[in-house]
């Protein structure tokens, strides 16, 4: 069978198990970086060889290390589908190895007086402002802020509850279940925060408790953060950065890798260190200090 008679297969049953936004992205990889290449190749013919002078071609075009990884991992999936379902006999992905890196070597992050510089910038269209409010403020993914409703919010409480995401695929508005199930989570927010969204929502007229606060799209809100950036002149970072900002700040406040992985929603603590973990060098030599305090306060009681 060819590999791209094969892709049809993987396809079809991929539709039916995974949700459509990341069918949507998957098949883009698949389409743009590897049908391509081995279309028209038969995939028990497809060796280790192969696949390297694959990654090579992609190496050379310049590619981040991250998407490198993605990218790879994308075929990878494909051969062992390919091996646990339809008996192909050898995975040529195993043994030609990876490429790339999952995770990035440096993050981009906004400090507090960065943000807060940026938002000055932006207080002139008031849905952005509350939009950017939330972000930073909550550290909540784009497409969970864009699926919030009014009943979401609880003021008493001073919580958001988070439990979908919005995705435009298309020209279709899909609400879908958020990332992970931990994603499934309650938020508490500052008083200032509480009061900045009851001012916003008293001025939607008739606003309904199951409908969307942010009649918006992520393409809107990039632009919108681009706009704030050239206004304010603050170093450029991406939408999803500002969840790194707010991690950025939970750290710098003192809260544990556990704390910030339950308020981000993150599936294992393991996520939370690994994507974080350059954040942690000065709040280690702080704690070594404060123990070193404790241990000299004992000798002079002694």
């Amino acid at each position: 069978m060819r590999f791209d008679q094969f892709l049809e297969l993987y396809y079809e049953d991929m539709e039916k198990r995974l949700k459509e936004s990341t069918v949507r992205t998957k098949k883009y990889i698949i389409d743009l970086k590897i049908r391509p290449y081995f279309g028209n190749r038969a995939i028990n013919e497809i060796k280790a060889p192969d696949i390297r002078k694959w990654q090579n071609t992609l190496m050379n075009k310049g590619y981040s290390q991250t998407y490198l990884k993605t990218v790879h991992n994308q075929l990878a999936a494909i051969f062992n589908y390919a091996e646990r379902y339809y008996e192909l006999k050898n995975n040529p992905c195993k043994k030609a190895g990876s490429m790339g890196k999952a995770k990035a070597e440096e993050m981009s992050f906004w400090t507090k007086d960065e943000y807060l510089h940026f938002l000055e910038v932006v207080k002139d269209k008031p849905m952005s402002y509350m939009m950017f409010q939330i972000l930073y403020w909550t550290g909540m993914r784009m497409g969970e802020l864009l699926a919030l409703t009014y009943e979401d919010i609880d003021f008493e409480d001073c919580t958001i509850r988070i439990n979908k995401s919005y995705q435009r695929l298309g020209r279709k508005d899909i609400i879908t279940t958020p990332k992970t199930p931990k994603s499934n989570r309650v938020v508490n927010i500052p008083q200032f925060l509480v009061e900045d969204l009851q001012e916003y929502t008293n001025k939607l007229y008739g606003i309904m408790p199951d409908a969307r606060m942010f009649q918006t799209t992520k393409s809107h809100l990039t632009r919108e953060m681009e706009r704030g950036i050239k206004l304010s002149g603050v170093k450029k970072i991406r939408v999803h950065d500002l969840r790194h900002s707010h991690a950025s700040l939970l750290v710098d406040m003192g809260c544990s890798a556990k704390e910030i992985a339950e308020r981000l929603g993150h599936e294992r603590i393991e996520t939370t260190l690994n994507t974080y973990s350059h954040l942690y060098p000065n709040k280690q030599a702080q704690l070594a200090n404060r123990l070193d305090g404790e241990f000299e306060r004992k000798e002079n009681v002694l």
